[in-house]
């Protein structure tokens, strides 16, 4: 009993007693703490000039950068971010980084994002990928053995490892439908009748992929939000089917706010189409949703300290339990709100637009060639960013070494049956893709 009793008034000194403390050690002179090192100026932005905006990040302009979105670039606001939260890490960890410090920043990250996405900051919890975000949400949601959840052949790996990860632990049952076979001809209405034809009385969880990155075909997410109320209207609160949505391909590349979506999860990264910190995402859930929603990993919150430390199970906002604790990269972390401010100053919906524009100006370029395959849908209503194609005779890795030896910077996809992906964004312009348009071209 002794070593735990330290143990909590230990906790209870630096998270609850001394949290005013080192606050106050981190803004006043007085207190003898060291301030941060200053950031290093930034270039100037002109969030109206999109040549400004480009060069805000450090990319080589030897490439057009079409696979920037894979593992992004950070922009000077939030390289800047990251290197005066380092620094003060570095600095002096104790005083800057403990107790309030954290739970504060951290809330602040949560209002940012919950002001991009038009939700509450309290629904929002922090992870560092789309892949632990969519294993906490899997993990915990509650479902009793021989419930459904219904999902497709087009997710990518984590989704399905998630699935049949909790599936082997609790008994679910995991029902794989395909959507289509050619998804250039897919149609809105038979991918919306597919997944509700797959809902039977025991189905609990729909999980689903707003963008598949196989083939970029963006699913009408709002539709089979829709077609799943109907179903819903008739059962009982907990017997309802929740829509769960990995939305790393369609967040920060589409306008959509969560009302306009309408799902009950959404879980993504924040280092793709945001050009986020490398290491950071993030899990939206209605309130009802995260009702049916048990933590699986415990938070460094301070609800779930005062919870500990009363010994009672914790109340707080479901988004700051479902967090997972532990000690992250903080400087990452709190850093992704410049990430969000120097999108919202660019302008959500001429990001939005701007990527749409290339999207359209390539596949309508490549769809001219006789010996490149488009895979991805021609319409804006089933597609997004991802552009998909092949080459007649080409494999994709070949395809892509051709187009670097050209200047242009794509991707292969990591699927059973692979492709070449290019995603335009506000790193590149219209010229650099005429230049992979010409590129593919010279592969015939």
């Amino acid at each position: 009993m002794g070593n735990r009793y330290g143990r909590r008034e230990l906790l209870r000194g630096s998270v609850l007693t001394t949290a005013g403390v080192l606050t106050a050690g981190c803004t006043t002179a007085q207190a003898g703490t060291p301030t941060p090192k200053t950031a290093e100026a930034a270039p100037r932005l002109d969030p109206h000039d999109w040549e400004s905006v480009r060069d805000q990040f450090p990319l080589t302009r030897r490439l057009a950068h079409f696979s920037a979105f894979m593992l992004a670039s950070h922009p000077a606001p939030v390289t800047a971010a990251i290197k005066e939260f380092r620094d003060g890490l570095d600095s002096f960890p104790q005083q800057y980084g403990m107790g309030m410090q954290d739970f504060e920043r951290s809330d602040h990250v949560r209002q940012a994002l919950a002001g991009y996405i038009g939700a509450k900051a309290e629904e929002v919890a922090l992870t560092d990928s789309a892949t632990m975000a969519i294993g906490v949400v899997y993990g915990g949601l509650t479902l009793k053995p021989g419930d459904e959840i219904v999902t497709t052949e087009h997710e990518f790996y984590s989704t399905h490892e998630s699935l049949r990860l909790r599936a082997r632990a609790g008994g679910a049952v995991v029902k794989t439908v395909k959507l289509y076979d050619d998804p250039a001809r897919a149609r809105s209405g038979e991918l919306v009748a597919k997944l509700r034809a797959a809902v039977t009385g025991r189905t609990r969880i729909m999980a689903v992929t707003w963008v598949h990155s196989s083939t970029g075909l963006k699913l009408p997410v709002k539709a089979i939000a829709d077609a799943l109320a109907q179903i819903n209207a008739k059962r009982d609160t907990a017997d309802r089917v929740l829509l769960c949505v990995d939305g790393v391909h369609g967040f920060a590349a589409e306008n959509v706010k969560m009302k306009d979506l309408g799902c009950d999860f959404f879980m993504t990264s924040t280092h793709k189409w945001l050009f986020g910190p490398r290491g950071t995402g993030f899990i939206w859930g209605s309130p009802a949703a995260w009702a049916r929603f048990q933590p699986v990993v415990p938070s460094f919150s301070m609800p779930a300290f005062i919870g500990w430390l009363s010994g009672q199970a914790p109340k707080g906002a479901p988004g700051e339990l479902a967090t997972p604790g532990g000690y992250h990269t903080f400087e990452h972390r709190w850093a992704l709100a410049k990430a969000v401010e120097f999108h919202q100053s660019i302008g959500l919906d001429r990001i939005a637009a701007r990527i749409r524009s290339q999207a359209d100006q390539l596949k309508a370029g490549l769809a001219d060639m006789e010996h490149v395959r488009l895979v991805t849908p021609r319409s804006a209503e089933l597609s997004a960013g991802i552009i998909c194609c092949s080459v007649d005779g080409l494999k994709p890795e070949a395809v892509v070494r051709k187009l670097s030896e050209q200047g242009v910077s794509a991707a292969e996809t990591p699927y059973r049956e692979s492709f070449v992906r290019f995603g335009p964004s506000i790193v590149t312009n219209p010229q650099e893709v005429d230049r992979a348009i010409r590129s593919m071209a010279s592969l015939g």
